[in-house]
């Protein structure tokens, strides 16, 4: 009996986390959102995997799952590209905020993907359109290259046309139906494997160089990735 409220349990954790994200966010505390968000995404592969390790599941720990990720990958992003869009214009009349209300468009759109997924029965193995938490770590990306000024990007990154364009783009790939892969391994074999190992090792390599800098970039490769290996299949089949 308690047992099987282990993995809602993590899953809660990711909820708070979540919450306690959007608090820091909104204050201005960005290193702690992103270490709140790398909790949250950390609970987030753990309530499942000890579910399986448990073997137990219920319909309520879907849900929560759900609901937690609204949060922790809808509501938080949401925030992050507010705030960023509030920072571009500092100077800007008191109708700013109305401009970056627009950053919770994204939320909206995560919301929706999350609703799809749960009644989706194709992406037992792999996805269908971006996951949120993977965009999240676009948008932290995007965050901390501004609070760092990493590489002279925040320029770049904080122009508003880039954070309209990317919430547009981002909003977009999480309701495709463009095949993206998963980290889930039916066993750790090179064959059948390739590209999650190749992505992986890239991942580790440009977060080494890059720091804080590669995340955005590692989001990038990784839908790069998924569209190349659609392609690919895609060319077989024909």
């Amino acid at each position: 009996m308690i047992k099987k409220h282990i993995p809602n349990s993590i899953t809660l954790l990711n909820l708070f986390c979540g919450c306690c994200a959007v608090v820091c966010v909104l204050s201005g505390a960005y290193l702690l959102a992103a270490l709140f968000i790398g909790l949250g995404l950390l609970a987030d592969f753990l309530d499942g995997a000890v579910a399986r390790l448990l073997g137990v599941s219920s319909e309520i720990g879907k849900q929560l799952d759900s609901l937690a990720d609204v949060v922790s990958f809808g509501v938080a992003p949401g925030a992050m590209f507010y705030q960023l869009l509030l920072g571009a214009q500092p100077n800007a009349d008191a109708l700013l905020p109305m401009a970056a209300l627009p950053g919770f468009v994204l939320s909206v759109f995560a919301g929706l993907r999350l609703a799809k997924f749960n009644i989706d029965t194709r992406q037992s193995t792999d996805f269908i359109g971006l996951p949120t938490p993977a965009c999240t770590l676009f948008v932290v990306g995007l965050l901390l290259i501004a609070h760092f000024d990493s590489f002279g990007l925040r320029a770049v990154v904080t122009h508003p046309v880039v954070l309209y364009g990317c919430i547009v783009i981002l909003s977009g790939l999480m309701i495709s139906e463009l095949p993206m892969f998963s980290f889930k391994f039916a066993q750790f074999t090179w064959l059948g494997n390739e590209i999650k190992f190749i992505f992986a090792a890239i991942a580790v390599i440009l977060l080494l160089a890059l720091r804080e800098a590669a995340l955005s970039l590692i989001i990038i490769i990784y839908i790069v990735f998924s569209i190349v290996q659609y392609l690919n299949k895609h060319e077989i089949r024909s």
